[in-house]
């Protein structure tokens, strides 16, 4: 289908593809307070990456099938913050390894996880909607809320350890 770059980087399950609109980096720092350094950017595709980990687990089918059971919006709306968070941690997760796995090419340095952070917060639904709106409609949300978000990349690169992503059961 055609996206636009308001709506950010996304991942298709169908086609198990990330697909990254580059004018989306201008409007993250221009629109949505966000920090526009490397590491930010690299949060952001590690996230969709995070949806394509859940594909491969089965989290995101499950997570479907607990949506079309779900007896109210709010209730499937659960579902997608809980699904959205994981990928949060997932990225964490891959960050505290980066430099492990690429063999020192890929580093952070210092300040990168504030960036990520300073991100991570812009794109909290409670933020995005104050920004929009003027006001903040929690029964609206999908992503999480900015703390929620924080929390999650922090939880992931605190403990490397995807295990520790179980967002599920919080």
């Amino acid at each position: 289908g055609y996206g636009q770059a308001a709506m950010g980087p996304f991942y298709c399950p169908a086609d198990q593809t990330v697909y990254l609109d580059l004018g989306f980096w201008q409007d993250m720092q221009t629109q949505l307070g966000a920090s526009g350094a490397d590491f930010a950017k690299a949060y952001v595709i590690a996230h969709e990456f995070g949806h394509h980990v859940q594909k491969l687990t089965g989290a995101s089918d499950r997570v479907r099938q607990a949506q079309q059971a779900a007896r109210s919006q709010k209730e499937a709306n659960a579902w997608s913050i809980a699904l959205e968070l994981q990928a949060d941690c997932y990225a964490g997760v891959w960050a505290a390894h980066a430099a492990d796995v690429s063999g020192g090419a890929v580093a952070l340095e210092a300040g990168d996880l504030e960036e990520g952070l300073k991100t991570a917060n812009a794109i909290g639904d409670d933020m995005i909607q104050k920004r929009m709106s003027g006001k903040v409609s929690p029964e609206a949300f999908t992503h999480g809320t900015a703390e929620q978000r924080v929390q999650w990349l922090r939880t992931g690169y605190r403990t490397g350890d995807p295990n520790a992503c179980d967002t599920f059961n919080q």
